[in-house]
């Protein structure tokens, strides 16, 4: 089964974010918890976890700012 990982919603203003770095490369397993990649928002920047666990499929390209519910990789 696939899971998105999508854009989130970190806080209640929040509407965009950029992606500033992948912490995990594309097409390498990941596991449940581990940290994915850091989000840039306009408040901070954070560490964003894996869902679920699974070999990662990156979509979205470091620097590029997304908006909230964004596709951004895939967990396959």
């Amino acid at each position: 089964m696939t899971t998105q990982v999508l854009m989130p919603k970190l806080g209640f203003s929040m509407n965009e974010g950029t992606i500033s770095e992948w912490l995990v490369a594309d097409g390498a397993s990941v596991k449940e918890g581990e940290a994915l990649y850091a989000l840039e928002s306009d408040k901070s920047v954070q560490e964003i976890e894996a869902p679920v666990s699974g070999t990662l499929k990156i979509v979205a390209q470091p620097g590029e700012v997304y908006e909230v519910g964004a596709l951004l990789a895939e967990i396959v």
